[in-house]
């Protein structure tokens, strides 16, 4: 194994922990030494045989820089959920409202596997849109309320304001 990927190993593996260990301290809400012990002792072991299976992704997103635009991300990501929840409650509430389900193909310009899995889970965490598939470049999408078919369009109504925002995260 080369130096710079055992210590980018040991780097993840430690920040993991970290993460993982703070995760449980949140859990459990408590500072007793027992809890802080195993809790210490867990996430070690899981933060260890997990390794090998998170090799996709750094934790460079938690550069000053880059840390900006996923708190961004975030606040995006929600309001356009609420947004997305408004519109979806709103064609429950009347059916007379038209639905014109179907299945839309947008592009992506994200490069790694793992930021297009962020914008497919995105994507699917908003009411009314679900991720069907993932090909090169291309996303399926199940929309509840099919406007244009044009991938552009499509796109630009279902994916853009995510995209814009994780092509500055995962460059």
């Amino acid at each position: 194994m080369k130096e710079s990927t055992f210590s980018a190993k040991v780097m993840h593996f430690f920040l993991s922990w970290a993460l993982l260990f703070l995760v449980w301290l949140a859990f459990t809400s408590t500072l007793e030494i027992q809890e802080v012990l195993v809790g210490a002792a867990t996430t070690m072991l899981v933060a260890l045989f997990t390794l090998r299976f998170f090799d996709c992704c750094t934790f460079s997103f938690l550069a000053p820089g880059k840390l900006y635009n996923v708190i961004k991300y975030i606040i995006v990501f929600i309001i356009e959920m609420i947004k997305a929840n408004f519109d979806v409650a709103r064609r429950v509430i009347s059916p007379s409202l038209p639905i014109n389900p179907g299945i839309v193909k947008i592009r992506t310009k994200l490069k790694t596997n793992y930021a297009k899995m962020v914008l497919a889970n995105s994507i699917t965490l908003t009411p009314g849109t679900l991720s069907v598939d993932i090909v090169d470049d291309y996303i399926y999408i199940h929309w509840i309320d099919v406007k244009n078919t044009d991938p552009e369009q499509a796109f630009k109504d279902i994916a853009e304001t995510f995209e814009k925002i994780l092509l500055k995260i995962f460059e």
